[in-house]
């Protein structure tokens, strides 16, 4: 198979498809910290009559073949909103994986071609197909199984992707927190001034209205990471679509919105390590993954819970409520993690390595950096 001739192809067919989403398995057959993803959401991710960044977006998809073997996948992608919002002539890839250096170049060659041909200047990746789905390249953190909505990669990546001219523009870094300890002195006298100030109010979600609370909390969102690198807006498509995708994992105790004299200002989202759950299913909801599934959702007993998205309005940043509004939702979330669902363990992330705001809340919280994930980037003339 070594000495078959390498050829790229591009993605054309419903089997195409599914080589493409499969191949992962392939990749990390023997890796027992990799989780398999439901192939259905990967599937739904890669679809534009499902995902509705296709609305503001158009990607191509890549198989590296030797013979009849695949042995690496690549998606090449240019969003109207990261021309907007980011730089004008920034195109991105993704997707990506590999059995070895030579079909990672040509893919890497094949994609940039491509993103050429689309009047792009400048290439960024691994971007996996936007910044809100799997965005960077794991360089830390190969031992501990990712969780839920994070990627997991080769160590080998990183040397391929330098090796084909692209060089660090922004690492992302998820933390890991022991929430079963009761927190330093200091942040409860301030979650206690808080909880004493008539003016703020901290509240769960009401799942009942699930459609409404999730506009809110996406909205919130929206405002307070507009002036973070690499923030790209989400459509009003997409938070419908992302508040569907979210239902089914979302427990009221587990979300809380902070008002402000009756506005909400603030938020915090989280969620249980689904990839605990699904750990067993081989990515398979049927014929019976979808009913352990959902039985195991009725009352998660997992582990750990990550935190994906949390923020204050813009307008209250770098002012102390700000601060004091993400400890009292951080403390309200611990405590029912650890008293309704047993969790031991929670991680942040991820968090730009140079926001120091939420560096702050972490480094405060007594968290500790647990994986890296880089984006590289590189001029394509």
């Amino acid at each position: 198979m070594t000495s078959a001739p390498l050829s790229v192809r591009p993605v054309a067919s419903k089997a195409d498809r599914k080589a493409f989403v499969d191949f992962a398995w392939q990749v990390y057959k023997d890796d027992p910290a990799w989780i398999p993803p439901l192939k259905d959401e990967v599937h739904g991710l890669i679809d534009p009559r499902k995902n509705p960044w296709f609305e503001h977006g158009r990607a191509q998809l890549w198989l590296a073949e030797r013979g009849d073997a695949i042995v690496g996948r690549i998606s090449a992608q240019v969003d109207n909103l990261v021309q907007t919002h980011m730089a004008a002539g920034l195109g991105q890839w993704g997707m990506f994986e590999a059995l070895d250096g030579k079909a990672a170049a040509a893919l890497i060659a094949t994609a940039e071609e491509w993103l050429r041909g689309q009047d792009m200047t400048r290439a960024m990746g691994p971007i996996s197909i936007s910044i809100w789905d799997e965005p960077g390249l794991l360089i830390s953190g190969f031992e501990q199984s990712p969780m839920a909505m994070m990627g997991h990669h080769r160590p080998a990546y990183a040397a391929w992707i330098e090796a084909a001219g692209y060089a660090k523009v922004k690492d992302l870094h998820t933390y890991e927190l022991d929430i079963t300890k009761d927190r330093q002195p200091m942040i409860q006298r301030l979650v206690a001034a808080g909880n004493a100030n008539p003016r703020i109010a901290i509240r769960q979600v009401d799942k009942s209205r699930f459609a409404s609370e999730a506009t809110i909390i996406l909205h919130i969102l929206n405002d307070a990471w507009s002036d973070n690198w690499g923030f790209v807006p989400l459509t009003d498509a997409e938070i419908v679509y992302a508040g569907k995708k979210l239902k089914p994992i979302i427990y009221e105790d587990m979300v809380r919105i902070a008002e402000l004299d009756g506005e909400p200002v603030a938020f915090m989202l989280t969620i249980p390590d689904v990839n605990e759950l699904i750990a067993d299913l081989d990515g398979r909801l049927f014929p019976f993954g979808w009913a352990r599934l959902l039985w195991r959702l009725r009352k998660p007993r997992t582990r750990r819970v990550r935190i994906p998205l949390m923020g204050v309005v813009k307008r209250l940043q770098g002012a102390r409520i700000a601060g004091q509004l993400a400890f009292m939702l951080i403390e309200k979330i611990r405590i029912a993690c650890v008293e309704n669902y047993g969790v031991k363990e929670g991680e942040f992330g991820w968090i730009l390595e140079d926001n120091q705001g939420m560096v702050s809340i972490a480094d405060l919280s007594g968290s500790k950096i647990n994986h890296v994930y880089r984006i590289y980037e590189r001029d394509l003339g």
